[in-house]
């Protein structure tokens, strides 16, 4: 194959390991369940399609504040992220998802070279690296070349975290990243300190792709 073919490249380079023996998969640093308490004001939104969210919520969020909805279809993961880039650059954020599509993809890439997000960790399922290949090889160069890490563990929650210059923010939701006609719901919380939770909690996982 060409060498400028971005696909060509021996999958070894990006740090792919085999396919995982899901009988006796791979020891891992997975930390136990943890949970944080919070006492603040929610406000409760049902939405139907993305343009519907990202019209609900696109008043300045306030800090200690959850923004809870539940959508019929049409809203992924990623319109949640959409809402918090309406308000404010992101000087980091990490995801945690099962699985994700292509174009997903390419709308973060085109988030970090635009600036608009500066730097991603992204935390993917383990049969991310196997069953979602294209999307694999499309995501793991895309987020190192900003200072990010790709982490390939037995995860299936679905989570953003980060912060800008006005707030720190996370976000809980059901749904993957990637467009699906279900019923999910989602949280965004606004705070500093359900971000550091989260980002303490996958800074510490090592992951079946880690060195």
């Amino acid at each position: 194959m060409s060498k400028h073919d971005p696909f060509s490249m021996d999958l070894s380079a990006l740090g792919e390991k085999p396919e995982i023996d899901k009988e006796n998969p791979p020891e891992t640093k997975q930390k136990r369940s943890t949970c944080i308490k919070r006492r603040n004001a929610s406000i409760y939104r049902r939405a139907f399609s993305e343009t519907q969210l990202l019209d609900l919520l696109k008043g300045n969020f306030q800090d200690g504040e959850s923004y809870h909805v539940i959508t019929g279809g049409d809203v992924d993961a990623l319109s949640y992220l959409k809402v918090v880039l309406r308000q404010q650059d992101l000087e980091y954020c990490l995801f945690s998802t099962w699985c994700m599509a292509s174009e997903d993809v390419y709308q973060v890439q085109d988030w970090l070279e635009s600036g608009k997000i500066k730097q991603m960790d992204a935390y993917v399922g383990e049969i991310f690296p196997g069953s979602y290949r294209l999307e694999y090889r499309l995501l793991k160069p895309t987020i190192e070349k900003h200072g990010g890490r790709v982490c390939v563990f037995r995860n299936h929650a679905k989570i953003f975290a980060g912060y800008g210059n006005k707030f720190a923010f996370t976000v809980e939701t059901s749904a993957n990243i990637n467009t699906n006609p279900r019923t999910e719901q989602g949280c965004i919380t606004i705070g500093q300190d359900i971000y550091e939770f989260y980002r303490a909690y996958f800074d510490g996982i090592r992951g079946f792709n880690d060195d």
